[in-house]
């Protein structure tokens, strides 16, 4: 189901240093761009400049290979995800160095409070004059509980009844303000008006939360929601609440099958299916010609260890440990993952139909998270793009940033303008908010 306006709708995910897991071992890429803000807002500001609709930030809350460090393991080294700086205060940052790129922060519902997570967004919204956006998750990292006082993770599937409950609280602390519930009226002394501002008292199984916010409502209604469950309560969720929708769908015939569920699900909660906006992860490494790009990622593909391949997969492997197992054997049986079951799947199922070793697999995820990987030319990867939108697969891509500074320039220096060129992505943007960009309609206020 093409956009109205004929053009994708593109983001970009900074996963600091590099969604690729080698693309930082590069002699050009910048030493500290994982946590050094100037970098990050040099990114941002690469991809305002190529009329990105929004710039993504995954997030969590612990240190991913902290039984590695534990045990003082020097395999660990290499692991390139240690460092993140924290999602929503970057985009706040950013959003004093930007003037129209949407800027997405992810927050968990499982280790974080309704009052706050509304909170927080509401004011980046206010500060970015209406760019933000919140993705969603339910923490897909089991060593997660144990920062938050827990020994152990939420089961799955009560994850997501949360989740929802969750951001019903959230959404109804948005709306709790009405617009002009502001006045600053001097002459008759009065600052607010209490008739469009409404107290909650929402008490459920999960929250009890009287409200309301002490921020006015946002610039853009609400800020946009983005979401990427894969699995049966994910894609609820999603379709029920979800703008955005990230997947990692690698193949046409996939993500194709994924929107059109997705659309059916979000018709069937009495939404428009154009409501949602599904945007599949898309890993570009660019050459100028075709020998350059093989080049390239020949050069990354060399520079992944066998230690981050391993690393890349374990959080996936429920519990086991494939450093028992042969590197060149196959993936052995995985036991259920009380963590990101969606993409467990996806690992073995991309396993099992490529018949890929342990040591391939591995790789496979430390080059691009499981996400669909191109090389070649500008006009190469615009034609996969476009083979892809037009058919309806998609509405756009969330573009995996593969390392800094050239990833980043090459796909927004000569990928995005093949795309203007073609008709395929805007020239300028067409509102001031997040919103209005991925041309989405304004929220429902049905619930406060």
């Amino acid at each position: 189901m093409p956009n109205a306006d004929g053009k994708m709708r593109l983001a970009t995910m900074w996963f600091a240093p590099g969604s690729h897991g080698a693309g930082w071992r590069l002699p050009e890429s910048i030493p500290g761009s994982a946590y050094t803000f100037q970098h990050t807002a040099r990114i941002a500001q690469l991809a305002e400049q190529a009329k990105i609709d929004a710039m993504f930030f995954a997030d969590s809350n612990m240190l991913q290979p902290t039984a590695q460090v534990e045990k003082g393991d020097e395999g660990a080294n290499s692991f390139f995800r240690a460092v993140m700086l924290e999602a929503m205060t970057t985009i706040a940052a950013l959003a004093a160095v930007t003037s129209r790129i949407g800027l997405v922060a992810t927050g968990t519902t499982t280790y974080h409070e309704p009052y706050l997570i509304a909170r927080r967004f509401a004011t980046i919204d206010q500060i970015s004059n209406g760019r933000a956006g919140w993705n969603l998750v339910t923490s897909q990292h089991e060593n997660e509980a144990f920062n938050f006082g827990r020994d152990a993770h939420m089961e799955h599937d009560e994850r997501y009844r949360r989740a929802e409950e969750f951001f019903d609280v959230v959404s109804d602390l948005w709306d709790c303000w009405d617009d002009g519930a502001v006045p600053e009226d001097k002459e008759n002394a009065r600052y607010i008006n209490v008739k469009k501002i409404h107290v909650l008292n929402h008490v459920g199984k999960y929250f009890k939360v009287k409200g309301p916010l002490n921020i006015p409502r946002s610039p853009q209604g609400r800020p946009v929601i983005a979401q990427a469950g894969s699995s049966g309560p994910g894609r609820d969720i999603a379709a029920r609440i979800s703008d955005l929708i990230f997947t990692a769908a690698s193949t046409i015939k996939d993500c194709k099958a994924f929107s059109e569920d997705i659309r059916a699900r979000a018709v069937s909660f009495g939404r428009e299916a154009d409501d949602v906006k599904v945007l599949p992860g898309l890993m570009p490494i660019v050459g100028r010609t075709e020998e350059e790009a093989r080049e390239h990622y020949l050069k990354l593909q060399s520079l992944i260890t066998d230690d981050q391949a391993l690393l890349a997969i374990n959080r996936f492997a429920g519990g086991l440990d494939l450093s028992k197992y042969p590197l060149d054997g196959p993936l052995p049986e995985l036991p259920p993952t009380n963590g990101a079951q969606a993409r467990q799947k996806i690992l073995i199922d991309m396993a099992k139909k490529e018949n890929l070793s342990i040591r391939q697999i591995g790789r496979r995820f430390a080059e691009s998270l499981g996400h669909n990987l191109v090389w070649g030319t500008p006009q190469h990867i615009a034609d996969v793009m476009e083979d892809w939108f037009k058919t309806g697969a998609c509405d756009g891509f969330c573009v995996l940033l593969p390392h800094f500074p050239r990833g980043v320039e090459d796909f927004t220096g000569l990928v995005v303008p093949e795309l203007q060129r073609r008709g395929l992505f805007r020239t300028e943007y067409e509102g001031r908010t997040l919103r209005e960009n991925l041309g989405l309609r304004a929220p429902q206020r049905i619930r406060v």
